[in-house]
């Protein structure tokens, strides 16, 4: 069987350590809503404001960054 050559609709979860995100993308949560679910860890909300405009998924150690 040959493979789907069909662009996913989502990107792959925790590809990256280093992710930028602006405020348009809060509340922010790891994976990303745009990320691939089936391959991640639980959905977890992060309060990257109250912590100063950086944020480390505790899943994963993915790194967010608030850059406006």
């Amino acid at each position: 069987m040959a493979e789907s050559t069909h662009p996913t609709a989502t990107a792959p979860a925790n590809a990256q350590k280093r992710y930028e995100v602006r405020r348009a993308d809060l509340p922010l949560s790891c994976p990303l809503p745009s990320m691939a679910l089936w391959n991640s860890h639980p959905r977890v909300y992060l309060a990257i404001e109250a912590e100063g405009g950086e944020s480390q998924c505790p899943y994963c150690g993915a790194h967010y960054v608030l850059i406006d």
